[in-house]
């Protein structure tokens, strides 16, 4: 099957089209052929091996997977002998280790069926910033009615599915983005945007939820714009060194929140099936749907990979194999 490869960490150069094997699923994995795979910031990090921290998961000296890619969306051509969540022919989403192929494995619990209302493309860049999104403000966030909520990186990937899980919560948010795209963030489901290189995040307003998305700023200005019991999720933050890229703000919070009033935490999004399909749930009843930007061709994976990284990117883009 074709295949984009690499070899080696390092730039988007380094990629190339080739043909590898075709996989064969093991007991509970499903073979998806790929109608969509997602291409978001995480693929840049597992492709360049930055921050140095992520090889521990992924290989220290070459990538574990040698097909880069997570999101994926197609439909099922093969499962597993105790797989029963799935069967032969029916349109999925989910992640899988190397989604930039004509073909895809899935291990079960990490595969939903695809919402009928949204194309394949749509559905390829759902799972990895959907998930994400939803567990923060769901579960490290608990973001309920009525709460004011602060979006910070509110226009990406992950930030433009935060605004529309915590408005169907029930939330006011205010969302932080560049002001060309504000009228986007707007659009999303936000009663305020909030342009990042002008304003001032410390306006007198104070909310219940900040979700800090994007950038790398210092705990103790997040905290400011915090009522006195609210929350603080750090999901990400681009930059930072070549160790740790930023994920030392993480530790900092979770280290500090036992010795104030405000909750400080650090959200580690997991890969379910089953959040998936409360994704694709919120996706039925139309409280959300994906931010596609583009779409581009599987050999274009590089151009694909560069324009997100540039930060360019209004939502989320796609391959199309």
């Amino acid at each position: 099957m074709r295949a984009v490869v690499q070899q080696q960490y390092g730039g988007s150069e380094q990629l190339s089209m080739g043909d590898t094997p075709e996989p064969v699923p093991g007991p509970r994995d499903v073979v998806v052929r790929v109608h969509a795979a997602g291409v978001d910031r995480g693929t840049w990090h597992l492709m360049t091996g930055r921050p140095y921290a992520v090889r521990l998961a992924f290989g220290l000296r070459r990538p574990k997977y040698s097909v880069p890619g997570r999101d994926v969306a197609g439909v099922v051509t093969q499962v597993g002998e105790q797989v029963t969540a799935v069967t032969v022919g029916e349109e999925v989403m989910g992640t899988a280790d190397g989604s930039f192929a004509d073909l895809a494995v899935v291990p079960e619990q990490r595969i939903a069926r695809k919402p009928e209302g949204l194309s394949f493309a749509e559905a390829a860049v759902l799972p990895v910033s959907g998930l994400t999104a939803l567990q923060a403000v769901r579960d490290a966030g608990r973001v309920r009615a009525g709460d004011e909520v602060l979006v910070i990186g509110a226009s990406g990937g992950v930030g433009s599915y935060a605004v529309q899980v915590a408005t169907a919560y029930g939330a006011r948010v205010t969302g932080v983005a560049s002001a060309a795209k504000a009228d986007l963030v707007r659009s999303l489901g936000a009663v305020r945007a909030i342009d990042y290189a002008t304003q001032d995040l410390d306006d007198g307003t104070r909310y219940d939820v900040v979700l800090d998305i994007a950038g790398l700023r210092p705990i103790r200005r997040l905290r400011r714009v915090l009522t006195d019991r609210g929350t603080l999720v750090i999901v990400g933050g681009e930059g930072g060194d070549r160790w740790l890229g930023g994920t030392q703000r993480q530790l900092a919070a979770l280290a500090m929140s036992p010795v104030v009033s405000q909750r400080l935490t650090a959200l580690m999004s997991k890969e379910s099936g089953a959040d998936l399909a409360e994704l694709g749930d919120l996706v039925d009843r139309g409280q959300i749907r994906p931010l596609l930007e583009r779409t581009f061709e599987l050999d274009e994976a590089a151009k694909a990979i560069d324009h997100v990284a540039s930060g360019h990117a209004r939502g989320k883009v796609a391959l199309t194999p």
